[in-house]
């Protein structure tokens, strides 16, 4: 009796199991490569800057430039939305990053908050 018909015989490799052929490639089957990220940068974070009626808005162009490092057009455009809509997003990125923005723009006691993309 051969040993890879013994009951309780674990064989050592696949291609020592009878009737065991390789998989065929199926189109549109891959392997999926599974990467481990950790849960507070896997997805995005966001500056949210809210309007106020204490600030003008050269000041808040100024301090949204400074803190999100974008251009005066870019900050310009950012302020108007907050002013408009109540709010905007002002800068997105890892956690860290997103507290630094945060308390850049809280130097001159602008309102924001930093939220989570939690997905669909």
């Amino acid at each position: 009796m051969d040993q890879a018909s013994f009951p309780g015989h674990r064989p050592e490799r696949l291609e020592d199991v009878p009737g065991s052929d390789p998989p065929a490639e199926a189109p549109g089957v891959g392997v999926l490569e599974v990467v481990e990220e950790d849960a507070a940068t896997a997805l995005p974070y966001f500056v949210i800057l809210y309007n106020d009626d204490f600030h003008g808005i050269d000041e808040v162009v100024l301090q949204v430039q400074k803190a999100a490092g974008v251009s005066a057009h870019e900050a310009f455009e950012i302020t108007m939305e907050a002013h408009s809509k109540g709010r905007a997003v002002c800068y997105s990125g890892d956690i860290e990053e997103c507290q630094k923005v945060a308390a850049i723009l809280r130097e001159i006691r602008l309102t924001v908050e930093i939220d989570h993309y939690a997905g669909k």
